[in-house]
């Protein structure tokens, strides 16, 4: 064990010390994708942090065991600043997850291609409501030829960047140099890297991830005002007030006006994804579903493979749920519960997946549509049963029919369902109770991450 000796103890941070966010911190993390937050650690405790790191990794990295290595580590997330944003972002309640890697980055190391981070053995489709938060903590000042993480702005929602080499892609680059204490909040999808290492100093990363355990049922930040009105023309700014909506609990954006058909609808499947995705927003503002429903059942299919395969944005391989079409129905809301939840039955296997994601997209307003995400556990498509059991997570219902169809889904034979299923009882909470019996066997499950699940639940 390294010496401990070395941690300053600081007195934890209860939620009320908790610093939250300002509108505008919050707005432009919704846009740019990522915050620098600093801890309120004197430079000792992050040096010790340091020391502590280099007496590890003379052994090797001991990769998710870096936390009870170093518990000291966990002071710089309780402290008021950063436990404060993560509140802000991921509403109160919020769970760390049990991944934790220090990166460490030597002098000498080269460039990095850009890439996504996957949601750790599971393949997730990337919702725009972000519910997952990557941390990246630096215990020592990074400078800009200490090999410091970039990231490209507002870049996020994209899955297409014009080339992953750093030397040949054209998008705008942000080196994330900070002071030592610094944690980088990080939207989970967006494209990193890390530069290369022209000093001759070690440059550690801690990377930790969070997730939110309840939707939003009010700004959990220090909101002031209310309504946010970013450029509604670019894909961007229509994603980024569709985010702040949700958010704030404000439900669909009050526009009002007819859903527009013909050529927007083609525009779903445009070759351009900002076309793509500024279609799905200009579709949402109608209220009308039928046309994006016959969409969806001709998008999901066709893309259904292609969806699936590995890329830079989806290393272990992608959700085939992940569609233009689903982000249009999922903006729609409450609206188009109703056609999704008759979707569940459609005779297409992508289409049942597809109408899953969006309802657990939606979140609470497809309480409605439970019952058929409950019967979806049993469906034989592995991808239905997936997306069901983690939409049934953030649609939360706790009525018995539903809890004991998510017990029955942790001995599915894929750990995917099992991992979802077992977080979705940890979301619905203590309404799960009968679930407990069900959960005891998954503490000795082959998927440490399966486990961890079990437990939380």
């Amino acid at each position: 064990m390294p010496d401990q000796s070395l941690i300053t103890t600081l007195p934890a941070a209860t939620p009320s010390d908790r610093q939250l966010l300002d509108d505008a911190a919050v707005r432009d993390f919704i846009t740019d994708g990522y915050l620098i937050i600093q801890s309120h650690h004197p430079p000792e405790f992050h040096l010790g942090i340091c020391r502590q790191l280099d007496e590890i990794l003379d052994k090797g990295n001991p990769g998710n065991n870096l936390l009870p290595l170093v518990p000291g580590i966990q002071q710089v997330f309780d402290s008021p600043p950063v436990s404060g944003a993560l509140e802000s972002l991921l509403g109160p309640g919020f769970s760390m997850h049990p991944h934790r890697y220090c990166h460490n980055h030597p002098a000498g190391s080269k460039d990095q291609n850009w890439h996504k981070d996957d949601y750790i053995y599971d393949q997730n489709v990337r919702h725009h409501r972000f519910r997952w938060l990557m941390a990246f903590y630096y215990p020592q000042e990074v400078t800009a030829d200490m090999g410091p993480s970039a990231v490209m702005p507002r870049r996020q929602h994209y899955n297409q960047t014009s080339d992953t080499d750093p030397s040949r892609a054209t998008e705008e680059e942000v080196k994330l140099t900070a002071p030592a204490g610094s944690v980088i909040l990080l939207n989970f999808d967006a494209w990193h890297r890390a530069t290369a290492n022209t000093s001759d100093r070690m440059r550690y990363m801690l990377k930790f991830q969070f997730l939110r355990m309840a939707e939003p049922l009010a700004p959990s930040w220090d909101c002031a005002e209310g309504d946010w009105q970013p450029d509604a023309e670019s894909p961007d700014g229509a994603i980024a007030r569709h985010v702040w909506d949700w958010l704030s609990a404000r439900g669909a954006h009050p526009d009002g006006g007819a859903a527009k058909a013909g050529g927007d609808l083609a525009a779903l499947s445009h070759e351009d994804e900002g076309q793509r995705l500024r279609a799905a927003y200009a579709l949402s503002t109608g209220g009308e579903t039928a046309a994006l429903i016959a969409a969806l059942c001709a998008q999901a299919p066709a893309l259904a493979e292609a969806n699936q395969a590995k890329s830079p944005a989806h290393v272990q391989g992608g959700n085939p749920s992940e569609l233009s079409t689903a982000y249009a129905l999922a903006a729609l809301a409450d609206n188009a519960v109703p056609d999704l939840a008759a979707a569940l039955g459609h005779d297409q296997w992508s289409v049942r997946a597809a109408a899953a994601d969006i309802l657990g997209d939606i979140g609470r307003p497809s309480l409605p549509a439970a019952g058929g995400l409950a019967e979806a556990l049993s469906d034989d498509s592995f991808w239905v049963r997936r997306n069901a059991a983690e939409a049934l997570g953030t649609v939360a219902p706790g009525d018995h029919g539903t809890v004991n169809a998510l017990a029955a889904a942790l001995a599915d034979e894929d750990h995917r369902v099992r991992l979802n299923a077992a977080l979705a009882l940890a979301k619905i909470g203590p309404e799960a109770d009968a679930a407990v019996a069900s959960l005891e066997p998954l503490l000795a499950d082959e998927s440490r991450y399966v486990r961890h699940n079990a437990m939380l639940a």
